[in-house]
């Protein structure tokens, strides 16, 4: 027997042991990871699977096709995670054009008859809201006015057409034309083209809006009669001359009476234009909900100029320069008479303002 050690005690295998339990957990750990691994990697597969895993159907399943089909479940993950990232506008709802206008070919651009239209109206910041949704992707507008359903009817929706820019599937084509708005045969004609078209209005002060519009007239005849003369038939006795062109568009209900005989409240849309200016962010929001657009255009794209007093783009489109509008945008107005201000702001409530 051996000799005890110094303490008294034998020597044990406890030591031994231990290790030999922890090298057995150790392996029971790895291969229960090594199974949910596995487990793991077999669901994510079977889901890109184009069916179930039934034998007895050689084009589908794991079962079915062997080593041949498992050589195909990394493309049929790519194709997946592909669709999965496919861009917003793929998935909306395309926007039903003309009667008899098949629409833009998938991945091919064309020419398409606009969906939407800016109608009006003149001097309400038409141009504004046109420039900040051409930021947009998903919106392509032609730049100048078309006049094509006030005064070049008779040329045809082919000329018309061949206006517009091209555009790819999911995008939208617009047009801004602000003389239709007060156009007794646009209602019908643009009815004609597609009962679908959706129609926005920029709509601002009818007071504002005809001191704006003199102002603009102003700048290119100089030699014109003065605002108040032009505004009022008898000045004394407040009585407004509503055949006047700059006081005849505001007369908004007026005109809307028409559209309304051809289209639905519900598809057409008024921005205000003072708002455009103070929160030019909102206003976008709205416009691009009614259109059906995501909403990408925000406050990260605009900054106030202060010396035109209106918002300008950080990033104009196809450009990495700020842009505002042009020189013709945000001329100064000429003094008016406070008297001649508030007569016309009290006629307001009699002409429909």
């Amino acid at each position: 027997m051996a000799p005890p050690d110094p303490a008294g005690a034998h020597p044990t295998s406890a030591e031994p042991l231990s290790r030999s339990i922890f090298r057995k957990f150790l392996l029971m750990l790895c291969s229960l990871l090594t199974s949910l691994y596995v487990f793991y990697c077999l669901a994510e597969r079977c889901q890109t699977l184009s069916g179930p895993a039934v034998a007895g159907t050689p084009s589908r399943g794991v079962l079915a096709g062997g080593p041949s089909e498992l050589a195909e479940w990394p493309a049929a993950a790519r194709r997946k995670r592909l669709l999965q990232s496919q861009q917003w506008r793929r998935h909306r709802t395309p926007w039903p054009g003309p009667a008899g206008d098949p629409g833009p070919a998938p991945g091919r651009s064309s020419k398409q008859l606009p969906q939407a239209i800016i109608i009006g109206v003149k001097k309400g910041g038409t141009r504004a809201l046109l420039e900040f949704l051409r930021v947009h992707p998903d919106v392509r507008a032609v730049g100048a006015e078309p006049h094509f359903f006030d005064r070049s009817y008779d040329k045809g929706l082919a000329w018309y057409r061949d206006l517009m820019p091209r555009t790819l599937e999911g995008q939208i084509t617009m047009e801004k034309t602000p003389s239709y708005f007060v156009t007794r045969e646009a209602p019908a004609r643009i009815s004609a083209m597609s009962k679908d078209t959706k129609l926005i209005v920029v709509v601002r002060d009818p007071v504002t809006r005809a001191i704006s519009d003199y102002t603009q007239t102003l700048s290119k005849r100089p030699d014109i009669p003065t605002f108040e003369s032009l505004t009022f038939r008898n000045r004394s006795a407040g009585l407004i001359d509503t055949s006047w062109s700059a006081i005849q568009i505001g007369i908004y209900a007026k005109h809307l009476e028409h559209w309304l005989r051809h289209f639905p409240a519900r598809q057409m849309l008024f921005v205000s234009g003072e708002r455009l200016i103070r929160d030019p962010a909102g206003e976008l929001g709205r416009v691009q909900d009614f259109l059906g657009l995501k909403r990408i255009i925000t406050d990260k794209h605009f900054y106030f100029n202060k010396t035109k007093g209106f918002p300008c783009l950080k990033k104009a489109e196809g450009s990495s320069k700020p842009h505002c509008l042009g020189k013709t945008k945000g001329r100064t107005h000429p003094e008016i008479d406070p008297e001649v201000f508030y007569q016309m702001t009290e006629a307001r409530l009699w002409l429909g303002w």
